[in-house]
């Protein structure tokens, strides 16, 4: 077995120095009129600062560039994709078969990541889109441990699972936040929307309350817990899952990195001691993101073992 890639979303350049002392070992980065719901925004001078810093550690940079592109985007998108080509980025996200045509027109050679969101679910469509020029498959954060390992067994690319953070439940492309202040007669600038940590929908009858923001893809609602799956990781591991996630969307740098640090720990105890190194020290690793867990923001362990009915 090999080890699972550690994979991160920082928010600055800083954060990223932070995330390579705490282990981390690829950064998914980019900035938002191309890629959907990224942690920090990445200018094309940063992202070529960052892809050095990342590089002189012998790490690896992800660009997303996985948002819903309309015809009056493509333009940029071929030149972004032609910058991100000059600065040698190592993979781009995508989930817009746009990206591939664009890819194939402008000559770019970075290798592809498949993220349709909601819609990896199997691994016919995963080896659908692997041949045609994806070599990694994001499964989408609905799936259960044993539909993620039955994927694994048939998918012809790697397989990226989340196992850390909250979750996007649903996207419009409307500024659904913008209409209802409008129609309140308040005005909140959209720039101020996704750094607002503190907007949520109320959900009395659940007792939840969805993280929310709006940005130039749209309006963005998330789940009322962050998943964590650290003391579950075994089976993960055993089925060789190729990378795991660490998602840090509307969280702080530094519980990034303490939750970072401890999934480090986690793999390196499983794979360079034992089975057991990493079963004596999960418990403890549990609570130690338990600590720094907001209130507000419960654990959970996700659709990992929720049983799917068909």
């Amino acid at each position: 077995m090999k080890k699972p890639e550690l994979l991160v979303t920082p928010q600055s350049l800083e954060h990223i120095k932070a995330l390579l002392d705490a282990g981390a070992d690829a950064f998914v980065i980019g900035e938002q009129q191309f890629g959907l719901r990224l942690a920090g925004e990445f200018s094309v001078d940063e992202v070529e600062e960052a892809t050095k810093l990342i590089h002189a550690a012998g790490k690896k940079v992800y660009v997303a560039v996985n948002g819903l592109f309309h015809n009056e985007k493509l333009e940029a998108l071929a030149d972004y994709l032609k910058e991100m080509q000059r600065i040698g980025v190592d993979r781009l996200i995508y989930g817009d078969p746009a990206v591939l045509i664009i890819r194939r027109e402008q000559g770019v050679t970075i290798p592809l990541h498949w993220n349709p969101e909601t819609t990896a679910t199997n691994w016919f469509t995963a080896n659908y889109w692997g041949k045609r020029g994806a070599t990694r498959a994001v499964l989408a954060r609905e799936l259960s441990l044993d539909e993620v390992l039955e994927i694994k067994e048939s998918a012809e690319l790697e397989i990226e699972v989340q196992v850390h953070g909250m979750t996007c439940m649903f996207q419009s492309k409307r500024p659904l936040l913008g209409h209802y202040f409008l129609y309140q007669d308040k005005v909140m600038e959209i720039e101020n929307r996704k750094d607002n940590r503190n907007m949520f929908l109320h959900d009395d009858e659940r007792n939840n309350k969805y993280p929310i923001y709006e940005d130039v893809n749209g309006t963005h609602i998330f789940s009322p817990n962050d998943m964590c799956v650290i003391d579950e990781l075994g089976e993960l591991f055993e089925g060789g899952i190729d990378a795991l996630k660490i998602e840090g969307v509307l969280q702080t740098p530094e519980y990034v990195v303490t939750v970072t640090e401890a999934y480090r720990k986690a793999i390196d105890a499983y794979f360079d001691l034992s089975e057991e190194a990493y079963d004596d020290i999960k418990d403890e690793l549990l609570a130690k993101i338990e600590d720094i867990q907001p209130a507000i923001r419960p654990l959970d362990t996700g659709f990992i073992f929720k049983e799917t009915v068909y």
